[in-house]
């Protein structure tokens, strides 16, 4: 089968692997989608890999199942199931495995699409049958790829801040992430501020339900945000996309006396001003990714709500145009892409 590598340094490369054969308890589901992620070009930009270092690519997969291992129990899976995969494993046995938050998984973790497990860029991917989850009948390939990361941890930071219908949520980063948090958001009935510096992307929040925009890049967030809010306090919640300490920073002042402030993007510095969290009661929490069974509830939210997850990927591609493909997602004239197989 053909499967795209990252060789580091800003190099990949399409490769012949070996059609895999599933163990006992694994199965192997033909892609059908695998999307294209933000966080792929940490990996994209690494060191040199080499051997044993180098892993398919794609931590967004979704497909059909093709093969099943002897033991998996056609509960778990049977051939032809659709399928999307939550793309960690752990050991299986520890307290994170066992409430489907593997990825926090401190015995044997593994990360399919990128670290140490092969990915979804690829015609076959070969997982645990327990890291299945259903796809909607209703649902697109393309929908449940999305969901399979992106709007997947969106939904998990819109849970970890436990956000309500009463209640105002200022999103900064309009990003596939950000983007989801709004459409999510306002499915759940909240008043959504969003909060980017591309007009491109607030016009895309607009059609994602946002109740309002602030472009970042002329004018303060921080102020804006409590111009709109009620007695000028500030949000009650605020999710961050960007992974930019400054944004981060405002994340946390835009939120009200008592608020909560939700940090999504991945590494770098937080810096604050103890008063914030001490005078000002506020509440500085993190989100990586989602558990098992907030995937399974993501794609029932969106497919009861009939929401138009699909329409976050601007761009379409095939494996072999893989260079192509990260070459302009690196340089910012895509918004998010996937890779479509037959």
């Amino acid at each position: 089968m053909k499967a795209v590598v990252f060789l580091g340094e800003n190099k990949l490369e399409i490769r012949d692997f070996t059609d895999p054969v599933p163990g006992p308890d694994e199965v192997v589901v033909r892609m059908k989608a695998s999307g294209m992620c933000g966080s792929d070009l940490h990996h994209l930009h690494g060191p040199v890999r080499t051997g044993a270092d180098l892993v398919i690519e794609g931590h967004e997969p979704c497909g059909v199942v093709d093969l099943v291992g002897e033991a998996v129990r056609p509960t778990e899976a049977k051939v032809g199931d659709r399928v999307m995969v939550h793309h960690y494993d752990g050991c299986r046995t520890c307290q994170f495995c066992r409430s489907g938050f593997t990825q926090y998984c401190p015995n044997a973790r593994t990360v399919f699409g990128g670290l140490d497990g092969h990915g979804g860029h690829a015609d076959f991917m070969k997982v645990p049958a327990h890291a299945l989850i259903k796809l909607p009948d209703s649902l697109s390939f393309k929908t449940g790829a999305a969901i399979s990361c992106g709007t997947g941890t969106a939904f998990g930071a819109i849970k970890r801040v436990g956000l309500s219908a009463d209640e105002t949520v200022a999103i900064f980063g309009q990003g596939p992430v950000g983007l989801s948090a709004t459409m999510l958001a306002k499915a759940f009935g909240a008043r959504v501020i969003a909060v980017d510096v591309e007009p491109s992307r607030l016009e895309m929040a607009k059609k994602f339900g946002a109740d309002d925009v602030i472009n970042s890049a002329e004018q303060d967030p921080v102020t804006a945000i409590r111009e709109l809010t009620r007695n000028g306090a500030g949000a009650d919640k605020s999710i961050e996309c960007s992974a930019i300490a400054s944004v981060r920073r405002q994340a946390v002042q835009a939120v009200r006396p008592w608020g909560t402030a939700c940090m999504v993007g991945v590494f770098g510095p937080i810096e604050l001003d103890s008063e914030e969290l001490i005078q000002l009661r506020k509440t500085v929490v993190g989100s990586l990714t989602f558990s098992k069974n907030q995937q399974e509830e993501c794609a029932l939210f969106v497919a009861e709500r009939g929401l138009d997850v699909e329409s976050l990927f601007t761009n379409e591609f095939r494996l072999e145009e893989a260079e192509k493909a990260y070459e302009l997602f690196d340089q910012r004239k895509i918004g998010k892409g996937v890779f479509i197989f037959n």
